[in-house]
């Protein structure tokens, strides 16, 4: 008897079909994203009419209605001017003087708003902006 071992063919793993599968899933994901940023708070911005500037990546800071202060969507514990300077450092981190902008609620106090100036003021904060909405044009 002749007990010849017959030689065994190679197994291949054709990963085509997981590589097609892959590039179609990044490409709906891709699709699918939004880059929009989207506030949680309800803010009713004051109106004012003048020139419009491109959006950048700035701190925001946020005053709601109830004199609620938020820093890039984080409330602020109290409504200090050593705490709001404080968060402001902190969001802040290594950048320097970066852009920030104010989004007041029109009902929010005009001392909350001055808070915040004497605390970008005393950090040394230039480059400030107000958020408002353009009113509504007559026809």
């Amino acid at each position: 008897m002749n007990f010849k071992r017959k030689a065994l063919d190679d197994v291949d793993l054709n990963l085509t079909p997981l590589i097609d599968v892959v590039f179609l899933l990044l490409i709906f994901f891709m699709v699918t994203t939004t880059f929009e940023q989207e506030t949680q708070l309800k803010i009713e911005l004051p109106q004012a009419s003048g020139e419009h500037k491109k959006a950048v990546k700035s701190l925001t800071v946020s005053i709601d209605s109830e004199n609620r202060f938020f820093i890039n969507q984080k409330e602020v514990v109290n409504s200090g001017l050593e705490t709001i300077k404080k968060a402001l450092k902190q969001e802040a981190g290594d950048k320097e003087n970066p852009p920030l902008l104010i989004s007041a609620d029109a009902q929010a106090t005009h001392q909350s708003v001055m808070t915040v100036l004497d605390a970008a003021g005393q950090l040394g904060f230039v480059n400030i902006t107000f958020a408002a909405n353009e009113p509504p044009t007559k026809e």
